[in-house]
């Protein structure tokens, strides 16, 4: 038996055919895919600590920070969540040295087939991480833009016609409608403002994304370390940031992050 203990980050994703996991705790970093099949155990050690200034808390906000960080940490400004209120163009931001490297670099507007069609906004550097953390089947590029706030506002543009959110159940269980992305951008291009047409690009290459996983979830429970500290099943598979567990159970790691965990695996 190996066992692990320490604090907990999102899964690191490595895109190949299947995408490669693995699992940052303290100082190691656990490969996942070989893991796939056995028994393994997590257990919350009752210790949060913030991601950014490492104090000990009752709870994270945002997925990993203390409060004082969650309102003052550039890293949690409200554009994160909503692009088109990104201020950083106009030489507003929490930190613009920050800024100038995330929200003033090139942004992708793109649509991504989960359970459903959706579109969202990343920087260029985080494709096709964004596509995988949120459990993408296929997606491609819609705009390239220069900035944060055009991104927000061609997303909200297009949000109009389709979703910018994902059904989890319905991704996780591999439910998901069977949508020709290059038609539906084709078809989306027509309706966006003609200040913003120059940013939509020709390429309608899909990038495929393939998941280990050895049994979908016959149902889905959705353990939570808040709840009940010890979990143990067999690792059935990954997608997205969620490990599932025997048949009927999935754990999102990324809203764990910051938990002290300790995890044995059965060799």
């Amino acid at each position: 038996m190996r066992t692990y203990t320490g604090q907990i980050s999102k899964l690191r994703a490595n895109f190949n055919n299947p995408i490669e996991y693995s699992l940052p705790i303290g100082d190691d970093i656990i490969p996942l895919n070989n893991l796939i099949g056995k028994q393994v155990t997590l257990n919350f050690n009752q210790e949060i600590r913030c991601i950014k200034c490492n104090s000990k808390i009752k709870k994270t906000f945002m997925q990993g920070y203390c409060y004082p960080c969650f309102i003052s940490s550039p890293q949690t400004s409200e554009c994160i969540l909503k692009p088109e209120l990104c201020k950083a163009h106009l030489g507003e931001a929490r930190d613009m040295e920050w800024a100038k490297k995330h929200c003033l670099e090139d942004q992708y507007v793109y649509l991504s087939l989960t359970s459903n069609l959706k579109v969202g906004v990343t920087r260029h550097t985080q494709i096709p991480t964004r596509w995988i953390d949120q459990g993408a089947h296929k997606a491609l590029i819609f705009a390239k833009v220069p900035n944060r706030y055009t991104a927000g506002i061609l997303e909200k543009d297009l949000s109009q016609h389709v979703s910018d959110r994902t059904y989890w159940r319905r991704m996780l269980m591999g439910e998901y409608p069977d949508i020709d992305l290059a038609i539906e951008k084709n078809k989306l291009k027509k309706i966006v403002h003609p200040s913003l047409q120059q940013y939509i690009t020709i390429d309608n290459k899909e990038t495929q994304l393939i998941y280990p996983e050895i049994q979908k979830p016959e149902k889905i429970k959705s353990l939570n370390f808040d709840k009940t500290s010890l979990f143990s099943g067999k690792l059935n598979g990954i997608k997205g940031q969620y490990l599932f567990l025997n048949n009927d159970s999935v754990i999102n790691i990324r809203k764990f992050t910051g938990y002290n965990i300790t995890i044995k695996i059965d060799d």
